[in-house]
């Protein structure tokens, strides 16, 4: 028995973009209940959104199986799990002259649309306990993954006299839990990124320390041959080839594992990357596996502006992303109000 809130859209969500929320949550359940997995893209600024509130729960529930995330939604969560009450709203933020925006920055108050993230509290705290870690990899001679060094600040608990939320209100936090697996493209491009270039450029620590987009692609295509076919890049390589069943090109098969759906939430960055793991793998490689089987974007990107981010999914066909009969699903609306509706109409709630 569904809960309320899914009550209240199945009544109510019956046209446009309400009905559309409706057909993709079905079918996000239908992949799950079919034994596929889900992969769920973070763009924008969902973490200083706090969709953490119902996106650490679908981790919980294996509702997600992966994800991709901007530097910025990486770190973004556990800023806001450490500094909670130090944030501030600024609800009229569009009466805000620059004055009073260089105001806010006097404060060291970084504001995201609506929402000031106190840099004190929580990115210099996280920074200093980050450098420690760094450092530690240093020492020993090791390479990490960003968000390895993130799963490593939480479930070691160095942080945790810090917290200010309920620590299941933090995605991140039920992600280190698991093990996620997590692809954070463009890691640079977020405040720990340009903090940990800074103690490179003075001599604090060496830029190997921190693997780089490219490893994360060639991570990414070994966990999607590992979860479709039940092989890595260079097992299903060897088998395909000794097996003398490798096509021209490569190309679709049928999934010898379990097939991924794809929900992305934006675009940009952690949407565009990921996805093309699949024309990859076919294309680059001439590996059999099969495309994406499920395709959801909310979204708010113009296409006739020749956004990526925006182009409608038929157009992921010619790129060979997806196939002709893939489930797909454009919700042309605000990402922090459609995806918490749309992940409390799969956990039933």
């Amino acid at each position: 028995m569904n809960g309320p809130i899914s009550q209240f859209i199945e009544r109510h969500y019956r046209h446009f973009n309400a009905a559309t929320l409706v057909e993709a949550a079905e079918a996000y359940n239908a992949q799950l209940a079919g034994g596929g997995k889900m992969f769920v893209t973070l763009a924008g600024a969902m973490s200083t959104a706090e969709l953490g509130l119902s996106l650490a729960e679908m981790i919980r529930q294996d509702k997600i199986h992966a994800v991709t995330c901007t530097g910025a939604n990486l770190e973004e969560d556990v800023f806001n799990l450490v500094a909670h009450d130090h944030y501030e709203r600024v609800p009229h933020y569009r009466d805000l002259t620059p004055a009073d925006e260089q105001a806010l920055l006097n404060r060291h108050l970084n504001r995201v649309t609506d929402t000031c993230i106190p840099e004190e509290e929580a990115m210099r705290r996280i920074e200093h306990a980050v450098l420690a870690l760094w450092q530690e990899a240093q020492t020993q001679g090791e390479r990490h993954f960003p968000h390895e060094y993130l799963y490593r600040l939480l479930n070691e608990e160095r942080v945790k006299a810090h917290y200010q939320i309920d620590p299941r209100e933090s995605w991140l936090v039920a992600a280190a839990e698991k093990n996620l697996p997590l692809f954070v493209p463009g890691w640079e491009d977020s405040t720990l990124g340009n903090m940990f270039v800074g103690h490179c450029l003075v001599g604090d620590l060496d830029f190997n320390v921190v693997r780089s987009g490219t490893e994360y692609m060639g991570a990414l295509a070994d966990w999607y041959l590992q979860t479709t076919m039940g092989q890595s890049v260079r097992e299903c390589a060897e088998s395909q080839v000794d097996t003398q069943t490798l096509p021209a090109k490569g190309g679709p098969c049928e999934a010898q594992g379990s097939t991924v759906g794809f929900f992305q939430i934006g675009g940009g960055i952690a949407g565009d990357f990921p996805i093309c793991v699949v024309p990859m793998l076919h294309q680059d490689l001439s590996l059999e596996c099969p495309c994406w089987a499920y395709f959801c974007q909310i979204s708010d990107s113009t296409t006739s502006y020749g956004s990526y981010s925006g182009a409608v999914p038929n157009e992921k066909i010619t790129w060979g992303k997806l196939e002709t009969d893939t489930p797909k699903f454009v919700i042309e609306s605000d990402a922090t109000i459609v995806a918490p509706l749309m992940f409390a109409h799969v956990l039933g709630w």
